[in-house]
């Protein structure tokens, strides 16, 4: 079965609005979760100016320095929608760690997309510098709250995925891990359009890639997308993976284990030292759509999916690694 989400624009709106508000916006004093804030940014960009939301978990106190998890929301979406599906938050105030929910560049303040260099919308159409602009939010956060620098993560779904791998090989300097779902590392806008990839990053970086075996939107084989209109294609998720074993100076055969009765296989590839991860993660029987309880939580209980939950085994990846 292919889980895969079909909205139209107009739908996508509608679900927004129902998703509720955050309690407004950051200040100096009386900071306190667990709480969703909204904050503006001077930074403009193209035009565009910029802002995010950031979660603040129950157990902050302003004086203990937390881990700082960014969630990148895929194409037509918004940082509440990916807040809202992803759990993130709900994870954040059991672990207690900040959670920044960047906003990309859209119609509105809607229908969002990311200049992730081969794809998406309006912000790749327009150049916009959003590997900028995520330098500048996570900055403005680490300013404003009390933040352990030294980790740092980032993890994104579909062309969010995509954008974490740009700003992950652009700047793994700034990052102690990152994840990417259903996404690629390159591609082509059109037929005659030159193949676009990330560039190769200046130092190692443990990464965590993530991908439904039936995604017909950013196929798991690489190519065309069998959903959207038009000539885009992407690169394959073993050219992804293998660019990230490289770019880790990983060696020899994945350490191989199953989840969800084998509905789940994580492969996982060492450098020498394993101070560093290449990770591959596949879910069979699943598409293009976030792979958390929001919505394995309304399959049968008797699916071997039921309830599973990325976002528990994205942490967990994540905290094994501070900055080095």
């Amino acid at each position: 079965m292919n889980y895969s989400l079909k909205f139209s624009p107009i739908g996508i709106i509608a679900l927004i609005f129902l998703l509720g508000a955050c309690t407004g916006s950051l200040s100096s004093t009386n900071i306190k979760g667990p709480s969703t804030y909204k904050q503006r940014m001077d930074l403009v960009t193209g035009g565009y100016q910029r802002s995010y939301r950031v979660h603040i978990p129950s157990g902050y106190d302003g004086l203990t320095s937390l881990s700082l998890v960014v969630v990148i929301h895929g194409a037509f979406d918004t940082a509440r929608g990916i807040e809202k599906i992803s759990g993130f938050s709900q994870i954040a105030d059991r672990e207690t760690f900040i959670v920044l929910y960047p906003e990309g560049i859209g119609i509105l303040g809607y229908l969002q997309h990311w200049n992730a260099g081969h794809c998406c919308g309006k912000a790749a159409n327009e150049q916009i510098d959003d590997v900028g602009y995520l330098a500048e939010a996570i900055e403005d956060v680490c300013m404003r709250l009390t933040v352990d620098r030294s980790r740092v993560y980032m993890v994104g779904f579909s062309n969010g995925g995509m954008m974490t791998y740009r700003f992950a090989a652009e700047h793994p300097d700034k990052l102690a891990a990152a994840c990417a779902i259903a996404a690629s590392i390159g591609g082509r806008s059109n037929a005659a359009a030159p193949l676009w990839r990330i560039q190769k990053p200046d130092k190692k970086l443990p990464i965590f890639i993530m991908h439904g075996l039936n995604d017909d939107d950013i196929p798991f084989a690489g190519g065309r997308s069998m959903v959207r209109k038009g000539d885009r294609s992407y690169l394959s998720v073993r050219d992804s993976v293998q660019f990230w074993i490289d770019a880790n100076g990983c060696n020899g055969p994945p350490v191989i284990s199953d989840l969800c009765g084998g509905c789940v296989q994580i492969q996982t590839w060492h450098d020498n030292t394993k101070a560093s991860e290449t990770v591959l993660c596949v879910i069979k029987n699943w598409g293009h759509i976030w792979p958390g309880p929001y919505f394995t939580g309304k399959l049968a209980d008797n699916n071997a999916l039921y309830g599973f939950n990325a976002a528990e085994l994205i942490w967990s990846f994540f905290k094994k690694f501070p900055c080095t």
